[in-house]
């Protein structure tokens, strides 16, 4: 087999685990916040989120419900964008379904960089408001450009931004899984984690929740292109190294935090 089918394979087993981790963070969405909705026990959105419901704040609130209700939408419909059937033999649905997720990621961003400057943060601190507001402003950022080359039917580097959009669209997922993955390989001693988000894991974590992800296809996408053979061997171990965290980190997350 050659090295580029065996990077294929690393990056296909990353992406499907990420995808049945995410489908577990839909379902969180679905269950936690619209059972509670239901019930209208708004106090577990507050004890659950940094941002959660304030009373007197009409407006944040609407925009906080909004939120995760794009939130959800957007979980379950950003892996659809990269499956090879969707792409190849659903090309309306692939077509369509990418004009709801760009749009739907531009919403979410403006709403979160609204709670983020709009309301007040019980954890994280102000390197947090500016760490996800660097996420938020990425995501507009590449969702525009990934519109933009689609429109102009430049497939490839339309790919590229897609997939840049995708990895920054799913920080906040990847800064839950990076809890999950520090308390698996510190044997839950997760030196650096604070209850107000303010420790040096947490401060790391509020960066390299999009930017180590980005970080990595950046590479990807520059080593899948060339003949460098030994630098697709080490990348396709790497890759496959990650494999076994990314099932472990999601796992403890969905225990400690989607599963009480």
């Amino acid at each position: 087999m050659s090295t580029s089918k065996k990077l294929n394979i690393a990056v296909r087993s990353l992406f499907y685990i990420g995808v049945a981790g995410q489908l577990a963070f839909a379902a969180y969405i679905f269950i936690h916040f619209g059972g509670t909705a239901i019930k209208r026990d708004w106090q577990s959105w507050t004890d659950g989120m940094i941002h959660g419901i304030i009373e007197g704040d009409p407006i944040g609130n609407a925009v906080l419900i909004l939120h995760i209700l794009l939130a959800f939408i957007i979980t379950v419909g950003g892996p659809l964008q990269f499956i090879p059937w969707f792409r190849k033999k659903g090309r309306s649905f692939h077509k369509y379904n990418g004009r709801v997720y760009i749009f739907t990621a531009l919403l979410i961003s403006v709403f979160a960089l609204f709670m983020v400057w709009n309301r007040p943060a019980t954890t994280g601190g102000e390197l947090g408001r500016i760490a996800t507001s660097i996420n938020g402003l990425l995501i507009i950022w590449f969702a525009i450009m990934t519109w933009r080359t689609g429109m102009q039917k430049k497939f490839e580097a339309h790919r590229i931004w897609g997939i840049r959009t995708y990895l920054v669209v799913c920080g906040v997922w990847f800064f839950r899984i990076g809890f999950g993955t520090w308390f698996l390989v510190t044997g839950f001693s997760a030196p650096g984690v604070t209850q107000d988000l303010t420790g040096w894991f947490d401060r790391i974590l509020y960066f390299g929740s999009y930017l180590a992800p980005l970080f990595i296809a950046e590479v990807y996408i520059r080593i899948k292109s060339s003949d460098n053979s030994l630098a697709k061997k080490y990348l396709t171990i790497f890759l496959f190294a990650l494999c076994p965290l990314l099932i472990g980190g999601t796992f403890i997350t969905a225990k400690v935090f989607w599963m009480n």
